[in-house]
Formats: C-alpha cells, structure tokens, sequence
C-alpha cells in the first residue's frame, strides 16, 4: 500500500506519494490531482492509496532542503522503480544537471547518444511522476526558452531562478 501526504511550499501544496519504507514514488503539485492519478495508474495500477499519512520525516528534510537552498537534498532520496528502459535513462540524465543550469532536450538526447531522439526525451520528461526530485525543470527549448513544464512555466521560472539560474550566465545559451 502507498501512502499520501502533503507539504506545503512556496509554490503550493506537494502531495507526495510514498510506501511505508518511505521511498518516494510520485510528488505534483496538489493543483493537478489528474497528474497524480495517471503516475498511479500507470506505475502503480490498482494500488490502493491511504490519504493524509504524516510525511516521513527524512521526505520532509529533503524537500525543506531544497527549498531552503540545499539542492543536493535529494541525492540520497530513493524513489520507486518505474518508467521504460528508456524514461529511466532520460530521467537519469536529468538528475546529473547541476543546480541552477539547464540543458536542451537536444543535448539530453546527444548525451543518450542519438540527438534525433530529442522529442521522445521531452515525452519522457513530461511522464516524470518526480517533479522537482527528477528535475525536469532545467530541461528548455533549444532557442533557450522556458518550453513545456507540466506544473506552469512560472513554476518552472520560479524553480529556476531559486537555483541561481541566470538566464545570460547559463552555459547551455
């Protein structure tokens, strides 16, 4: 059985979705009840969920951590299996980008090793059932700009920038 707990931050309501040995299989935004419910569904069907469990505390340090400005709180953090072969290297590409840079999904698929798979790398963020813990925030368009993130390009700016991201400073522009 899976538990699910919230979190408020500075961006709103996390709901996290863990098991009882407080591995982490899902966090989205409480404002996109649908994105949680497909993450279930598809990496954890027929799962039953109990609601409002307390959050483990070691979840609760790492995401205070975070958003407190230690961004290698999730490093240690373990996270349910799931995805195909493929979702599972593009999101471990995501987690080796460094804190406030970002990378294009062109380079994420180069360093996959074929650069014409850029679009299915951005089909793979968009799955990532780990916002934040996976950080496909730092995943842009190859002109630079803020493009696709499923909990709001504001969001996405916001993560950014508390990262230290500087747009003119980015090594990827």
């Amino acid at each position: 059985m899976l538990s699910r707990s919230l979190l408020p931050t500075p961006l709103g309501q996390l709901v996290l979705v863990h098991d009882e040995d407080g591995v982490l299989w899902a966090s989205e935004f409480h404002d996109d009840p649908a994105a949680i419910e497909a993450s279930l569904a598809r990496f954890a069907p027929g799962t039953m969920v109990e609601a409002d469990v307390p959050l483990p505390a070691h979840l609760e340090d790492a995401f205070r951590g975070y958003f407190g400005g230690a961004f290698d709180s999730f490093d240690e953090l373990m996270t349910g299996r799931f995805g195909t072969p493929f979702e599972r290297a593009v999101w471990a590409a995501l987690r080796t980008i460094p804190a406030g840079e970002t990378r294009s999904y062109a380079a994420i698929a180069a360093l996959l090793g074929d650069i014409g798979k850029a679009r299915a790398v951005g089909a793979a963020n968009a799955r990532n059932p780990l916002a934040i813990v996976v950080p496909c925030h730092r995943v842009i368009g190859s002109d630079g700009g803020l493009a696709g993130y499923a909990h709001g390009l504001a969001r996405k700016e916001w993560l950014l920038r508390h990262e230290g991201w500087r747009p003119a400073q980015d090594p990827m522009l």
